[in-house]
């Protein structure tokens, strides 16, 4: 017998080693070079969408802007598919791959009907009485933009979480303070980088040369991520899924309602907990008990009818651990949070498409022979990003840190909050910005010619770009490493999910809100969002609108931030006396 213990503890020595030689920072050359690749082939795609839909489909103005927030909500929807996925079975390395594939194959459809004539109608300079797009032309770009969705909905709740599975963030958190290291600040850095490159070289590209060089460049682009990601492969660390969390969330919620009649004890620790059940959901810690959400502790109740099951092989639908039962709280914790996203995203989802349609109309020369294409001003919001994420590790958490004493400057949940300020902000400038310009329009009679540059610098927009960059860099880098450390450890990439479906609700009450304006503003003879003249329109009315609705967002976001209670968890560190040593950890960070 004692050989054969050797042989098994070799085994497992073995195997420990191979462990720790995967994954670590040598993973994020090979990651980041994917991630590089994908957002400037899905910046390039996106940001001059509207030009394409609207000067090559001829599409009216509100119809392709609701066209594209919707697939936009689409892709945001799918990441909980792409979740479940990637927890339940087939893990986030595999779920990146055949997501990758698939967004390729939409970018592939979409460049090849760019370049044929069939899949166009008639060219229309004038924008007076075109004639729109046919029904099996526009089956393509949608075939295409679901494609592109789905694809998406694979890459976007894994990626950033299966980065972070090659590191240890909680380690690397606690040296953020003396290294000035965050990796959410520098992934996002990073990714900014790429969305510069690709609103000023593929822009201009699409503006100047053709569509079909335009559309070939990110299409090529994402080749080379799925190359640079699959180049890594063996040095990555791949965290095996450990079944679906949907299940395990209704395991919990069917046993609290089998034992609804039955009374918690007081005593918390008479709690069922099961180590060996939950150590593969559990390795960095298993969630201890919380007072709040108490209804589900009926859960963990072990009751005379229990007591059997247990010592044998316990029935997940009729007792929980209070590990599970936390990992449902823990859920249900974030939810109010990630809803409060939803009206961020609704009051941004349209402005892209709106300013860039000021734009066009504004002058946006550098010199007599050179003008900025309208979609490459979304870089004044990218630099203000970049600013925004290189000053803020360097400069302004070693400020706060003098009066906060948090080795992160602020909480996350303080930065989120900055990040609302910022937006709201935003918005409010660009309707000034946007008086201003209908003024200068009518000063020389130009209401009515909306093909007609106005004498007005397109660099008025700038403020209100430069703002949105800089709340992006607060709100969602903020939120992405919230949810990262906050949700339990078995459902990052389903956390993330729910943060994107967030998203994709907020485009879908963008839809709504701006078919509604348009429709009802209508009636008074002067639509605030009209087809195809903004000239005549009220774009200020509707900026102050969403001004307003996102004023009243940042105080349900402040009530949930104020009630939220931290993930409370457990670490086991090795003593020299004592042996092991269950810790909670300090959330003073987060």
């Amino acid at each position: 017998m004692e050989p054969e213990n050797k042989h098994m503890e070799d085994e497992e020595s073995m195997e420990v080693a191979k462990r720790k030689k995967l994954g670590g920072i040598k993973t994020l050359p090979f990651i980041l070079a994917n991630e590089i690749c994908d957002r400037f082939a899905a910046t390039g795609f996106h940001a001059n969408l509207i030009t394409y839909l609207t000067q090559q489909l001829n599409m009216p103005l509100v119809k392709a802007s609701n066209t594209l927030t919707n697939f936009n909500g689409v892709a945001s929807f799918m990441p909980i598919i792409g979740a479940l996925v990637a927890d339940s079975f087939a893990g986030r390395y595999f779920t990146i791959i055949i997501a990758l594939l698939i967004y390729e194959l939409g970018m592939i459809i979409i460049t090849i009907s760019s370049i044929l004539p069939q899949f166009r109608p008639p060219q229309c300079p004038t924008q007076v009485n075109c004639k729109e797009a046919s029904s099996s032309q526009l089956s393509v770009l949608y075939i295409s933009l679901l494609l592109t969705s789905v694809g998406l909905g694979g890459t976007r709740p894994c990626v950033v979480a299966f980065a972070a599975d090659q590191l240890d963030i909680s380690k690397l958190k606690t040296q953020a303070k003396t290294t000035s290291w965050n990796f959410f600040n520098w992934y996002y850095f990073f990714l900014s980088l790429a969305s510069l490159s690709a609103l000023t070289v593929v822009v201009y590209i699409q503006d100047r040369v053709s569509w079909g060089w335009g559309l070939g460049i990110p299409t090529i682009a994402m080749g080379i991520a799925f190359v640079a990601f699959l180049v890594g492969s063996p040095l990555y660390q791949n965290i095996k899924p450990q079944g679906s969390p949907f299940v395990r969330l209704a395991q919990v919620i069917v046993a609290a309602t089998k034992k609804w009649k039955t009374v918690v004890p007081l005593d918390d620790n008479l709690l069922y907990q099961n180590k060996e059940l939950d150590a593969s959901i559990s390795k960095d810690g298993r969630l201890v008990h919380t007072n709040q959400l108490k209804w589900f502790d009926k859960a963990a109740i072990v009751t005379d009818e229990d007591t059997d099951l247990i010592s044998n092989s316990p029935k997940l639908w009729r007792i929980a651990t209070v590990h599970r039962v936390e990992e449902l709280k823990s859920m249900i914790r974030l939810l109010p949070i990630i809803s409060t996203g939803i009206i961020y995203v609704m009051a941004y989802s349209h402005q892209a498409s709106f300013t860039l349609t000021q734009a066009r109309t504004m002058d946006r020369h550098l010199s007599p022979s050179f003008e900025i294409p309208p979609a490459s001003m979304a870089v004044f919001g990218v630099i203000g990003t970049l600013v925004t994420l290189a000053l803020y590790d360097r400069v302004f958490v070693p400020f706060a840190y003098r009066f906060t004493k948090n080795p992160s400057g602020i909480t996350c949940l303080q930065r989120i909050g900055v990040g609302f300020v910022v937006n709201i902000l935003a918005t409010f400038v660009g309707s000034f910005v946007e008086i201003k310009r209908k003024q200068v329009a009518r000063n020389h009679n130009l209401l009515d010619k909306p093909t007609v540059m106005i004498p007005i610098s397109v660099f008025w927009l700038v403020p209100q770009y430069s703002l949105h960059g800089v709340a992006e860099a607060m709100f969602h880098v903020g939120k992405l490493e919230f949810l990262y450390d906050q949700s339990p450890e078995s459902m990052k990439s389903t956390a993330l999910a729910l943060y994107w479906s967030a998203i994709a609700v907020g485009q879908y009450a963008g839809t709504l809100m701006v078919t509604m304006v348009h429709k009802y503003t209508n009636k008074n003879g002067r639509n605030w969002l009209p087809d195809r003249n903004l000239n005549r329109g009220r774009l200020e009315y509707y900026y102050m609108l969403v001004s307003g609705i996102q004023v009243l967002n940042l105080f349900y976001y402040f009530a949930c931030a104020w009630f939220y209670t931290y993930k409370p968890l457990e670490e086991h560190a090795k003593s020299k006396e004592d042996g092991d040593l269950e810790l909670v950890v300090d959330n003073t960070t987060i």
